[in-house]
């Protein structure tokens, strides 16, 4: 019976064969999970057909960036996707809490870099190294990751500095089209290809922010002006010229439209590098102003006619060889542009002075055609290299910063891949070399070092198998023979040297080397040798001269005779240049050879890329057409194994990335025993590792020992303690800082709580000093206050007793007539008895104060103490004058003392009428009807029986 299995009948036997693979295929790695692989350490199983199917299946979705452990795998899209490198994605990933959460892209590499260069632990300086093949956009990552820096670290706070900031950034990125035009050049698998290597400093200062910049390069291909390959072109800045000049500077460079040149191949191709107006820009930014700019390009229009100056041969060697057809014109226009004499020009380029004898007698000797095409190319090399690094040094000058101004930099490695052509000469060979140098020290640095450092710290690991390219530098630049050892002996032995002898040469003194392979059927001379990348085929003609690179003295004289300015500068007339480049006899120095300046140059690089910690994103070509959505699996896999990306899978899959010493882990980690109870285990405990507990006694401290088994006890992710290392994961790092973030913050909280602890208590302790303060002064001023009180009270009294001694001698005069009759009527009254004592006292007390009573009487209710007294003494303030001003009424027909009271008028008088005060002939005290106001309450208090 069939089954259908997903849709497939199983019937058939071949096709239920085929239907299983499938599904297979499918169950370990299909193409819907691959594509949403960021890392290819996570692909089951790691293999070069999964890791093919996964990134193959990723640039189908257009991702073009994938995580391979250490390593970033950048696919050339060969389309522009802007939205990938807009600003707004910089911002995000500067701004992430954590890059490697987000996708894989060169801005999470720039973005680690740039943290790594704060990093308290062990902050070095950064690199990144950008490899790969031809084509493979190496050129568009280095000038995206420019970009990235310059965005990052051009953030500072001032106005000023932030405007020195934005000029310094913008010269840095400036460079990067001058260097690319006059550095860059169209080849058969890239049409913006980079014919030098360069690597870029990014200089910061301590806070972090780009102060500077500086560029080194490396073997310009300068033979690329004179010679082009096939299909090729020459460097674009000659057809940006060609294709960009106004009218006017046409007419001054001499290059007419429609001009043919045979240094300028192609013309009729037009690329997105050939933009004059970019490049005049950004010379311009850099300092280089534009009578500068126009002597520059006039010299360039000046080698392009040069170009076109071709010799023939003139069958007889004691006479010069004659010119070709219209090449006198050339030769003309060329030393108007290059401001040369015309005779002395071409004097020099078909003439030869040999120096011969103990007396060094010159002599003249006329060029073969070969010899003459040589001096040519040498004359435009030479030229063309000196202005090349003229432009190097100036925007150097432009964009470096001083010394004492940055602390530690961000380099940049950019440099030309590995290639392969049907025709490979020296400069193939030198590009090859430096891409073994670096594959070696990506092999050094990561696998071979990695695997070397877990044996010796003791951790548990099996060794995983690489391809090591040593055998393969030995063969290059072994001691004691090598290929470069023996090219550089041709060149000293000074002797004419053919294509078939180099070979025959090399093969006999390198036999049995593995990496040196034999083109038997090669028609021409060469030599076969087998990179990293794969075997490549070198030809021996024209190797031993082009390693000589020589300068006729008599060039370097002409130029410097020029009366162009650029050429002035460029050729300084030096008389220790001058002696030095006429030696003679047997004092003549050893030949510096381009194969040894290039590996002095290279070792140099090398040794600034180990005292960095590197950072490598590896270039691939999907196709050799540079079309998008094409994925050519074979010429991709041969890149993959090339580089040894499966085995770099491998190790960072199995292995720790993060190596911290002991000492660095607990400067920065010790605090998170803060997170574990204070139980600790002993010095000798055993260690997380499971099983590598052993420690040498000098090595470490106990009480060293003791805290860091402290902090790996209280985490629970997995660390791995060496002998002198941590080791750890990416995921594990993140904890730790996760975690140290948490005790930073906790210790932040309880410093911000005793702050205000602290704060709250000094404010009460000043709130209370305030308030006894302004108790204090309250009281000084309520005092002060009150003696004011006092001083108008006494005053007020002394004026009241006044008033009462002037009423009570008024009142006295009043009634001496009423006394007087009542003592008559009281001696005639027998039966009247005196009155008691008290009560006589208490008559005259009511008699002196019932003004006083009245005045209590009429005060506001509610009102005592002090301010009663006050209310007082306010109604008591009565005019005072002099007793005879006052006049007295008397009304003596009526029995008893009459009221005293005070007129309203202005002046006072006294109103007679029935006085409180009344004393009765028959009535011992006062009767409580006549008694009122104060008298009353005084007769009341004093009654018998009140209490």
């Amino acid at each position: 019976m069939a089954q259908w299995i997903n849709g497939h009948d199983s019937g058939s036997d071949a096709h239920g064969g085929e239907t299983l693979r499938e599904d297979l295929q499918e169950f370990l790695g299909g193409e819907a999970p691959l594509q949403q692989l960021d890392d290819l350490t996570k692909v089951n199983p790691v293999t070069l057909e999964t890791v093919l199917r996964c990134l193959q299946a990723r640039y189908t979705a257009d991702t073009f960036y994938t995580n391979a452990g250490c390593t970033l795998v950048a696919l050339n899209p060969f389309k522009p996707v802007p939205q990938l490198y807009s600003p707004e994605l910089m911002r995000e990933y500067h701004a992430a809490s954590q890059p490697q959460t987000l996708k894989p892209h060169i801005f999470t590499v720039g973005e680690q870099t740039y943290r790594n260069v704060r990093s308290l632990i062990e902050p070095v300086n950064q690199s990144i190294v950008v490899s790969g093949e031809s084509g493979a956009g190496k050129t568009w990552t280095s000038r995206c990751l420019m970009k990235f820096y310059a965005m990052v670290a051009a953030s500072p706070t001032s106005w000023e500095s932030h405007k020195v900031a934005e000029r310094i950034e913008q010269r840095i990125l400036n460079s990067t089209p001058i260097m690319e035009a006059f550095g860059n050049a169209c080849t058969l698998r890239n049409n913006n290809s980079s014919r030098f290597g360069k690597f870029i400093q990014l200089q910061l200062n301590g806070a972090q922010q780009m102060t500077g910049a500086a560029v080194q390069t490396y073997l310009l291909e300068k033979t690329r002006v004179a010679c082009q390959a096939p299909n090729e072109r020459n460097f674009h800045i000659f057809y940006q010229i060609y294709k960009g000049a106004r009218a006017d500077e046409r007419v001054q460079w001499r290059l007419p439209e429609g001009a043919t040149f045979s240094w300028l191949p192609h013309p009729e191709r037009t690329l997105e590098e050939d933009c004059f107006e970019v490049t005049r820009e950004a010379m311009l930014h850099l300092g280089i102003d534009a009578p500068t700019q126009n002597n520059i390009f006039q010299a360039l229009a000046g080698l392009l006619h040069l170009g076109n100056t071709r010799f023939a041969d003139s069958g007889n060697e004691a006479q010069p060889c004659p010119l070709v057809d219209d090449a006198q014109c050339s030769v003309r226009t060329s030393a108007l542009l290059l401001g040369l004499p015309e005779d002395h020009l071409l004097e020099t380029l078909r003439i030869r002075t040999i120096r011969a004898g103990r007396d060094q007698q010159v002599f003249r000797k006329p060029c073969s055609q070969a010899e003459c095409n040589t001096r040519r190319d040498c004359l435009a090399k030479l030229v063309y290299a000196r202005l090349f690094d003229w432009l190097v040094s100036v925007i150097n000058s432009s964009i470096c910063a001083t010394p004492d101004s940055w602390t530690t930099f961000i380099g940049l490695l950019d440099v030309y891949g590995f290639e392969s052509f049907p025709n490979n000469s020296l400069e193939q060979l030198c590009i090859n070399y430096a891409n073994e140098k670096l594959q070696q020290h990506f092999v050094a640095h990561y696998l071979r070092a990695q695997q070397e450092e877990y044996a010796v710290e003791g951790l548990a690991w099996s060794f995983v198998s690489y391809q090591d390219n040593q055998p393969c530098l030995d063969l290059i630049e072994g001691s004691p023979v090598s290929i470069c050892s023996l090219l550089n002996e041709e060149c000293r032995l000074n002797r004419p040297s053919s294509a078939a002898q180099l070979q025959t040469r090399i093969e006999s003194a390198l036999t049995g080397r593995a990496r040196l392979g034999r083109a038997r059927l090669s028609p021409d001379p060469s030599f076969v040798v087998l990179h990293y990348a794969g075997p490549v085929r070198y030809r021996t003609a024209g190797l031993v001269e082009k390693n000589k690179d020589p300068v006729p003295p008599e060039l370097t004289r002409l130029l410097q005779q020029s009366q162009d300015p650029l050429l002035k500068l460029l050729f300084p007339a030096d008389p220790e240049e001058k002696s030095q480049e006429e030696p003679c006899g047997q004092n003549r120095a050893p030949v510096l050879t381009v194969v040894s300046k290039f590996k002095a140059s290279l070792e140099q690089l090398l040794q600034v890329l180990h005292s960095t910690t590197p950072h490598y994103i590896r270039c691939i070509k999907p196709n050799s057409q540079a079309q998008a959505q094409i994925f050519h699996r074979e010429e991709v896999l041969s890149q993959l194994e090339a580089c040894g990306l499966v085995e770099t899978i491998h190790i960072s899959a199995a292995g720790f990335p993060i190596r911290v010493s002991h000492q660095n882990f607990l400067e920065r980690y010790k605090l998170l025993r803060r997170l574990r109870p204070a139980t600790t285990p002993g010095p000798h405990g055993p260690c997380p590792d499971g099983g590598h507990s052993e420690w040498p006694p000098c090595t470490e401290p106990a009480m060293l020992r003791g805290l860091l088994q402290d902090i790996l006890h209280a985490l629970p992710a997995p660390l791995h303690c060496g002998r002198t290392k941590v080791f750890m994961t990416d995921s594990t790092l993140e904890l730790l800082e996760r975690r140290r973030a948490q005790v930073l913050e906790q210790c932040a909280r309880h410093i911000q709580r005793g702050w205000r602890r602290h704060r709250c208590r000094t404010q009460a302790r000043q709130r209370r000093a305030a308030v006894l303060i302004q108790a204090a002064v309250r009281s000084w001023l309520t005092r002060k206050h009150i003696q004011r009180l006092h001083a108008a009270a006494t005053i007020i009294k002394r004026a009241w007793r006044e008033w009462r001694i002037r009423m009570a001698f008024l009142a006295s005069e009043e009634l001496d007539g009423v006394e007087e009759k009542h003592s008559s009527q009281t001696s005639c009254s027998p039966s009247s008895s005196p009155l008691p004592p008290a009560q006589t006292r208490l008559q005259g007390a009511i008699t002196r104060l019932w003004p006083l009573g009245l005045a209590l009487a009429n005060a506001a209710v509610g009102v005592h103490g002090f301010q009663r007294k006050l209310v007082v003494f306010a109604c008591l303030q009565l005019p005072v004058g002099s007793p005879r001003s006052c006049a007295v009424q008397t009304a003596q027909e009526q029995a008893g003392v009459l009221s005293i009271r005070a007129l309203p008028q202005g002046s006072i008088r006294f109103h007679c009428r029935k006085s409180p005060l009344r004393y009765a002939d028959t009535c011992p005290g006062p009767s409580p009807d006549s008694v009122t106001g104060f008298n009353q309450i005084l007769l009341e208090r004093h009654r018998p029986g009140h209490v």
